[in-house]
């Protein structure tokens, strides 16, 4: 398949969700901070979550948005449309994390996480495939790029972190099948943001936590030794700066070439995620001959040519 380039506009309207705190507050810094880019920024309260961002400058509107609702969600995007005529980047970047014991979370706590993590990041990528492909075609710019930031944590799983996980996985496989169904010429593109650790506080501020069990307390288990990495600023102390991340995302999206689907963030998530697609090689080799005996001839080559359309 030939290469598909995508030109940001010099003066692209971002649209980005989670901007209260951490990589989405650094991301929307980043942007305000060229003129010629507009910026719609959200948070649930924007009154206090946005106000490190100037209430009048032309270029940036601040909106009230909570993801798991669809009347929050078209509200915020009709008032971008209506502020800016367009939208170009569209960084899904809310969420949050249910941490602990996954046998003693309730079903009202993991429901709510992945209604966040999951189910607002498809209901605004939905909404965001329209605005691309016809209000901007309508601007005479069809076209636009989608960042859906998930983690390491969206391929690789730790103890502890089940629906983070879930959900974040879940973006993953959404993106992935979404980007293969949009047509070359409407200049649609989608990109995963996959940072590793992050100083931004999500570790506490970013997470809710279930109460724990008791036949998970000892300090031996894998929860609670990923629990004593986490709070130990020894260990964190080299994980990345939020602004190098919101850096690096700009600089993929601006970067003029073909926008890559996934995009490891930190020496921690390249290194982990290198680790485990060898470790997946690994034993797929050892698999094998067990793979095979349960087809038939030609199924692969059959596969190939309907993944290749």
């Amino acid at each position: 398949m030939a290469e598909q380039i995508y030109q940001l506009p010099a003066d692209a309207v971002w649209f980005i969700t989670g901007c209260s705190s951490g990589i989405g507050k650094a991301l929307a810094q980043h942007i305000a901070s060229k003129p010629a880019h507009r910026l719609v920024a959200t948070a649930r309260n924007p009154s206090t979550g946005l106000a490190f961002l100037p209430s009048d400058a032309p270029n940036v509107l601040k909106l009230a948005l909570d993801v798991t609702s669809r009347t929050s969600l078209d509200a915020a995007v009709a008032a971008a449309l209506a502020r800016f005529g367009r939208l170009d980047v569209v960084v899904n970047n809310a969420g949050y994390a249910l941490v602990g014991d996954t046998e003693n979370a309730s079903d009202a706590d993991a429901r709510a996480a992945v209604d966040t993590n999951f189910w607002g990041t498809v209901d605004l990528t939905k909404h965001a495939m329209r605005v691309l492909r016809e209000d901007n075609a309508a601007t005479g710019r069809q076209g636009g790029v989608v960042v859906n930031v998930t983690s390491l944590g969206g391929r690789a799983a730790f103890p502890g972190n089940a629906f983070y996980h879930a959900s974040k996985f879940a973006v993953e496989g959404f993106t992935e099948s979404v980007a293969k169904e949009v047509r070359p010429e409407w200049n649609v593109h989608f990109c995963l943001v996959e940072p590793g650790g992050v100083k931004t506080g999500f570790v506490h501020s970013g997470q809710k936590l279930i109460e724990p069990h008791p036949a998970y307390a000892a300090p031996d288990t894998p929860a609670r030794v990923l629990d004593a990495y986490r709070e130990d600023p020894e260990a964190t102390k080299n994980w990345a700066d939020p602004d190098v991340i919101a850096a690096a995302i700009y600089g993929v999206v601006g970067s003029g070439r073909e926008i890559p689907l996934r995009v490891p963030l930190g020496p921690d998530s390249w290194g982990v995620l290198k680790n485990a697609n060898v470790r997946d090689g690994e034993n797929l080799d050892r698999l094998k001959e067990l793979a095979l005996s349960a087809g038939k001839p030609g199924q692969f080559e059959s596969v190939q040519e309907a993944l290749s359309l």
